[in-house]
């Protein structure tokens, strides 16, 4: 097998680690871009020919009709990052080509950070840090623990459904929303679904996991967020344009919720933006999903994948065409 890494250097090298490109020259002939920086439609076309595989990742041109036409024998696209919208064109889908992307290893991080949110924010940790830095010792009356709260879940993808694999190591309720997740499949993972505005009611944690569509654009608006109870926290690793900031906000002055955003809209939030200086909001630089020796994960999970497919066996990445309105 013929397989090409279209990604540059820069992006390989953060990827991918010597063993897992040990592991590929295992699998088949390896072809590596040696150049630094986004390749261009022309480079890839170079490096793409007779490829029987490619393995793209950040900053990778779409794989247009003129790119695989230079590979005729393609069978396999691995995306060694999160969406695929950026490289997918539809002549993939008309060759019949196959994709997979690593969104399942970054659901695993995502769902992580999501739940160290949720400890420490329960155990009021950033605000005794402060209190305690400046010469305090808080008295930890508004600590609470991971026990006997209800904890919604908005989005049951691989970093929602990872993030409820989690929660069930501790006794609380789960609730989920997600219209595309039956009863009884919320119930086999160890949830109870809802629909939101009740979730909204009812839960003390609510942990954002839903990709930017159309349809959830500012799904968090002024009355949604007016729902939630005194003291929720409202977390969210999945993508800033799911909330109304401005709304947001409103009710932090408030002093009713406390958030923890890993993503805002736009990114960065621009120099003094209100929610910068709130005391009961914490801003991280988009930093939930795969970082540093994280990366391995997705380096793991495209060499997993492509040993499935020459095994035969299921690519546990894969993406169908019929999918892709629902990507992020």
């Amino acid at each position: 097998m013929k397989i090409a890494m279209l990604q540059g250097r820069d992006i390989r090298k953060r990827v991918f680690g010597r063993e897992h490109l040990t592991r590929l020259r295992e699998l088949g002939e390896l072809t590596l871009n040696e150049e630094d920086g986004n390749p261009s439609e022309e480079h890839a076309r170079e490096l793409i020919a007779g490829a029987d595989a490619a393995i793209t990742s950040w900053g990778c041109c779409p794989l247009t009709e003129r790119v695989l036409e230079n590979a005729p024998d393609l069978k396999l696209v691995l995306h060694a990052a999160g969406t695929v919208k950026p490289i997918v064109t539809e002549s993939l889908w008309q060759r019949g080509i196959r994709v997979t992307n690593a969104a399942e290893a970054l659901g695993i991080g995502v769902a992580e950070t999501a739940l160290g949110f949720t400890i420490v924010s329960l155990k009021d940790m950033w605000r005794l840090s402060r209190d305690t830095a400046a010469g305090g010792w808080g008295d930890g009356s508004r600590v609470r623990e991971v026990f006997n709260l209800t904890v919604g879940v908005v989005g049951a993808g691989r970093a929602g459904s990872h993030y409820i694999k989690l929660l069930r190591q501790f006794d609380v309720r789960i609730v989920l929303y997600d219209p595309f997740v039956s009863e009884e499949r919320a119930c086999e993972m160890g949830a109870q679904k809802l629909e939101l505005e009740d979730l909204l009611r009812e839960s003390d944690v609510i942990s954002i996991h839903l990709p930017s569509l159309p349809e959830t654009y500012r799904m968090f608006n002024a009355e949604r967020l007016s729902m939630m109870k005194d003291d929720c926290v409202l977390i969210n690793t999945a993508r800033g344009s799911v909330i109304d900031e401005q709304a947001l906000e409103t009710e932090l002055r408030k002093g009713r919720l406390f958030a923890c955003l890993d993503v805002t809209d736009p990114e960065p939030p621009y120099e003094n933006h209100p929610l910068r200086g709130l005391p009961n909001v914490i801003l991280t630089p988009h930093i939930a999903g795969a970082v540093h020796n994280g990366m391995g994960r997705i380096a793991k999970a495209i060499v997993n994948d492509l040993r499935a497919y020459l095994d035969g066996r299921p690519l546990s990445g894969e993406v169908l065409a019929e999918q892709m309105h629902l990507l992020a």
